[in-house]
């Protein structure tokens, strides 16, 4: 069974129909809340939304890998990742257990 694909029309569409901008402008706002996002990564800060989660930009140093196909060694060059570390409120949504401590804004580390 596939999931449904969530994309950015879909997410302006939503705010078009919840909050009552006009198209245009439910498109501008998400547009600006994902470049500001995307901005903030960028520049390795941490972007922290409450009941959501946190995307954490993580850096990897040099290492040795290896050719799958091939077996030879060969080094990975460093580089930054983003991670996404969901808040439990997020967790216990998606796992259905909105128990009474659902209000609590903890991430589990």
């Amino acid at each position: 069974m596939a999931a449904k694909t969530v994309t950015r029309a879909d997410l302006c569409e939503a705010v078009y129909q919840k909050v009552g901008l006009s198209r245009t402008e439910s498109a501008t706002l998400v547009e600006q809340v994902l470049k500001e996002i995307t901005d903030c990564l960028e520049r390795g800060e941490t972007v922290k939304l409450s009941s959501f989660g946190s995307f954490v930009v993580r850096k990897k140093g040099q290492r040795v890998g290896r050719n799958p196909k091939t077996g030879k060694e060969v080094p990975i060059s460093p580089r930054r990742v983003m991670v996404f570390k969901p808040s439990a409120i997020l967790k216990q949504k998606i796992n259905g257990d909105a128990g009474p401590d659902v209000a609590d804004d903890t991430d589990m580390h």
